[in-house]
């Protein structure tokens, strides 16, 4: 197996992104054990580097450009990004938070790798919903629609009766008040939340 094959390979169908079954899978004839000496003789020479366990990332000949959203789709899946990242990223909040956080349907996790911080907070399989697919040059993003973000983080805020400071949080309360007030209601009662209540003039 050499690499100039498995990278016009990956580069082909853009899998900038890839597991070792993955490589499986393109080149069948390979053996599993073949595969994994490949991967790690490759990652000592910087032709790849891992992104978490049995998860890897082209870095050679250069830079593609994945978006931390798009390896935190990956990184743990099923998984879409919500919270403070993208309430971040629709504005709703001026800050920029320091990892990437998501909602899964499995088992709270994090983790860390040359990207950064991987935060993932576990909800209930029927409370795994309210996400779209973003294209970021290119890639496709899972990511909480404007409504589901704002409904997961005062669930997670407020989960052991803590009171949410509204104030800290620096809420953007024009863009607030033009969210889908049926979606938000729709989103709350997964949680069985009153966000309208909790958000007070907000909404």
């Amino acid at each position: 197996m050499r690499f100039e094959d498995v990278y016009r390979e990956l580069a082909g169908k853009k899998y900038y992104v890839f597991s070792g079954e993955d490589l499986c899978a393109f080149f069948p004839k390979a053996k599993r054990s073949t595969v994994k000496q490949h991967l790690s003789r490759w990652k000592k020479s910087g032709f790849v580097s891992s992104v978490r366990r049995d998860l890897y990332e082209l870095t050679y000949p250069g830079s593609y450009d994945v978006p931390d959203m798009y390896l935190a789709n990956k990184i743990y899946a099923p998984s879409y990004v919500s919270l403070e990242t993208a309430l971040s990223h629709y504005s709703m909040i001026p800050d920029v938070s320091m990892s990437v956080t998501s909602i899964t349907a499995k088992a709270t996790r994090r983790f860390k790798n040359p990207h950064g911080l991987f935060t993932y907070r576990s909800v209930q399989t029927k409370a795994f919903c309210g996400y779209t697919i973003e294209n970021h040059n290119g890639f496709d993003i899972l990511i909480a629609e404007p409504e589901k973000a704002l409904v997961d983080y005062v669930y997670f805020k407020t989960l052991r009766k803590a009171k949410l400071d509204i104030e800290a949080l620096r809420l953007d309360q024009k863009k607030i008040r033009r969210l889908d007030r049926k979606k938000l209601e729709t989103y709350s009662r997964l949680y069985g939340i009153n966000t309208k209540g909790i958000l007070n003039d907000h909404l």
